[in-house]
C-alpha cells in the first residue's frame, strides 16, 4: 500500500523544461503570434494614419477633396482646424480638417 502512494506522488510531479531555452520555448508561439499581429495589422494601420496625417497638413486652397461623408467638393479656404468648401454655385461648406478622407492627386512622400 505504501509503494503504491509513492507511485502516484512520483507520477505526478511537474515535469521538467528540456533544452537549454526552458521557458522561454513555452513562449515561443505567444511571442511569435505577437510579431505577426504587429507586421500584418498594426504597422500597415499606423502607416496609413500617418500618410492621412500628412495629407490633411499639406492641403491648399483650391484642392479637390472628399470628405469622410461623402462630399465632394474644393477648398475655398483654409483655417487651423476648419476648411470652406464649395460643393456647386454659391454653395460654401464649413468642415473641421480632421473629416477630409480623401485628395484629388495627392502622393504620399516615399
Amino acid at each position: 500500500m505504501i509503494s503504491l502512494a509513492h507511485a502516484q506522488t512520483a507520477a505526478a510531479a511537474p515535469a521538467q523544461a528540456a533544452g537549454p531555452f526552458g521557458a522561454f520555448s513555452q513562449f515561443l508561439p505567444i511571442i511569435l503570434i505577437v510579431a505577426v499581429f504587429y507586421f500584418l495589422l498594426i504597422r500597415p494601420q499606423q502607416k496609413q494614419q500617418k500618410r492621412l496625417r500628412q495629407m490633411i497638413a499639406d492641403v491648399k486652397r483650391g484642392d479637390e477633396v472628399v470628405m469622410t461623408s461623402g462630399i465632394y467638393g474644393k477648398i475655398t479656404e483654409l483655417k487651423d482646424d476648419t476648411i470652406m468648401l464649395q460643393v456647386a454655385n454659391n454653395i460654401v461648406l464649413k468642415f473641421q480638417r480632421s473629416a477630409i478622407q480623401s485628395v484629388k492627386g495627392f502622393e504620399a512622400p516615399k
